[in-house]
């Protein structure tokens, strides 16, 4: 029996979620997506405080299976709008509005729909042999999975539109140079390194994490104006937790907080 394209293992608050149809360096099928959008659904409804992203084999994900989809062009051409509105937009919604920190461990190629959905991470750590690459004009597509929204608000504008429409790849350093990725490690580390720093978020104030996602996606399309009223707002969602009330208990008394993720 083949193991299923979505594996997923829940420790010490963390679900790690694998990608996992190595032979095609996990490449998205529909299937594929919906089973990812209910996985991300799992780990909050199980109370994770942490979701780790990565993919089995060589690579993070090459993006669409183009190979699943073949039959459709002698039909007149797949139905791009369902595929997206069905399958692959409720994965990037989800991963930006689950109530959990999401850190991608990039462990190789990222390329088209995978270099998507590893920008809609709060966090990306990425091994030295990795590989993003947007890929799409290289098919005569423009990006999709919401990369022309996420892509130009890590790195600067220009770069991201020659990324976009040149679609050759960016390895490791330079992705770490432009912002593109946190982290970069070297050799076989990067399965213990993703996982620490998984550990690390996990225990750490997830609520106030999930809000600074929440202000900074704001922040990108508002006035300053504005931004201050949405900043008091999310602040004092922020101020009634039970994370923020422990850590002031905690510094008052000289001790080290314990955050609950509430």
């Amino acid at each position: 029996m083949s193991e299923p394209p979505i594996l997923y293992e829940a420790r010490d608050g963390v679900a790690t979620v694998t990608l996992n149809r190595p032979e095609v360096l996990n490449a998205f099928t529909p299937e594929m997506l919906d089973l990812l959008h209910e996985t991300i659904h799992r780990a909050a409804e199980e109370g994770q405080r942490a979701i780790l992203l990565t993919g089995a084999g060589r690579g993070f994900s090459a993006g669409q299976d183009l190979a699943s989809i073949k039959d459709q062009y002698a039909e007149g051409g797949p139905d791009f709008v369902s595929l997206l509105r069905e399958h692959f937009h409720p994965v990037l919604r989800a991963l930006r509005m689950v109530e959990l920190p999401v850190i991608a461990a990039v462990n190789g190629v990222a390329a088209g729909a995978g270099m998507s959905v590893a920008l809609a991470c709060d966090v990306r750590i990425a091994s030295a042999n990795a590989r993003f690459a947007t890929a799409f004009t290289k098919i005569g597509l423009v990006p999709d999975a919401g990369m022309a929204h996420t892509l130009p608000r890590l790195v600067a504008y220009g770069r991201a539109g020659w990324m976009l429409m040149q679609g050759e790849p960016v390895d490791a350093a330079t992705a770490l140079s432009i912002g593109l990725v946190s982290r970069v490690v070297e050799g076989d580390a990067l399965a213990a390194e993703a996982w620490a720093l998984a550990q690390q978020m996990a225990a750490g104030p997830t609520r106030a994490y999930v809000l600074t996602r929440q202000l900074l996606d704001s922040a990108v399309s508002t006035s300053f104006d504005h931004l201050l009223d949405i900043e008091a707002e999310v602040q004092a969602a922020a101020g009634a937790t039970e994370d923020h009330r422990a850590a002031v208990a905690a510094f008052l008394a000289k001790q080290p907080p314990t955050f609950r993720g509430r």
